[in-house]
């Protein structure tokens, strides 16, 4: 799109069978979501001089549709669902369909212009995907060592099988993460690097490199910000209230979170920073969000300058 050209905002509400789209006041509609759905809405954006699309993160269901229009060369953008429904509680709009959000969605857009979504790095996304079953594993794994515990006789049984078989699934998928980032030199080599601080261990280097692309590239006080390890004010006139982190990417701070655990007891550095915060009367909680934060600029300072050597 030209720099001085003025964007066609146009809405669109995705869910897993339909998609809803608002072009303007007085054209909108619906199409089903399938290739051939997707391909006939295309095919009409591509006859806007500059369309741009606004769709909002719907777990999962709009990476099809966002990797098909940017493959298409249509613009788009991904904005958080929190923000358009702030939007429509401001503007007092109780009433909630697929056709009213695409209508939102599209005055969000002309209002707010988010930034362009880009497309999505393929080793990044299949590091993703690993991760996520990765997770899925862990999370199966501790909900049946918890059953485990009051299981009878013939219930434990089945549920040693299903442990067996979890652990190995999980062997499995640790695998084939390593390999994935061991055939990168780039990944291999970023990864090697996080892992030089001890409390940095495979699954946090693996988490970073598929969900922070901004690593090494933006300033720490943003990256921290970005990941929602950065206390934000609430402050009203004489009134100081205490500060809290809020919002940042979930799946990264869950991982960060472990890794501070760990190197609040381990890395000499951090160790000694967490004691000195806890001695000050800092609530154990509060000590551990700040050595996520550390750690977060840490990492973000090693990829950025290759030569900076750690303390051991």
């Amino acid at each position: 799109m030209p720099a001085n050209a003025e964007p066609d905002y146009v809405g669109l509400d995705i869910a897993k069978d339909q998609l809803d789209y608002c072009i303007d006041e007085h054209t909108e509609g619906r199409r089903p979501n399938t290739a051939e759905g997707r391909a006939q809405l295309i095919s009409q954006l591509r006859g806007l001089p500059h369309a741009r699309i606004i769709l909002e993160a719907s777990g999962g269901y709009e990476k099809v549709v966002v990797a098909e229009l940017l493959q298409a060369g249509v613009e788009v953008c991904v904005v958080q669902p929190g923000r358009v429904r702030a939007m429509a509680h401001a503007e007092g709009l109780a009433a909630k369909t697929d056709r009213i959000d695409a209508r939102l969605l599209r005055r969000y857009g002309q209002r707010y212009k988010p930034r362009l979504a880009v497309p999505a790095d393929p080793l990044a996304a299949t590091l993703r995907e690993l991760l996520e079953h990765r997770r899925a594993l862990t999370t199966q794994q501790a909900e049946v060592q918890g059953r485990l515990a009051l299981a009878g006789p013939t219930l434990r049984t089945l549920l040693d099988t299903q442990h067996t078989f979890l652990a190995e699934q999980l062997a499995a998928v640790e695998k084939l993460l390593a390999e994935h980032i061991d055939r990168d030199p780039c990944l291999r080599t970023k990864a090697a690097r996080m892992q030089e601080v001890k409390g940095v261990g495979p699954v946090l280097a693996a988490t970073l490199l598929a969900y922070v692309p901004e690593l090494g590239q933006i300033e720490s006080a943003q990256l921290s910000a970005l990941l929602g390890v950065a206390p934000h004010a609430k402050d009203s006139a004489k009134t100081c209230f205490p500060r809290h982190v809020r919002g940042g990417r979930g799946q990264v701070r869950t991982v960060l979170y472990m890794a501070a655990v760990c190197a609040s007891r381990w890395n000499p550095i951090l160790a000694a920073f967490y004691q000195r915060l806890r001695s000050h009367g800092k609530p154990a909680t509060v000590a551990l969000v700040a050595v996520m934060r550390k750690m977060v600029c840490l990492l973000n300072h090693l990829i950025q300058n290759p030569n900076f050597v750690l303390v051991r």
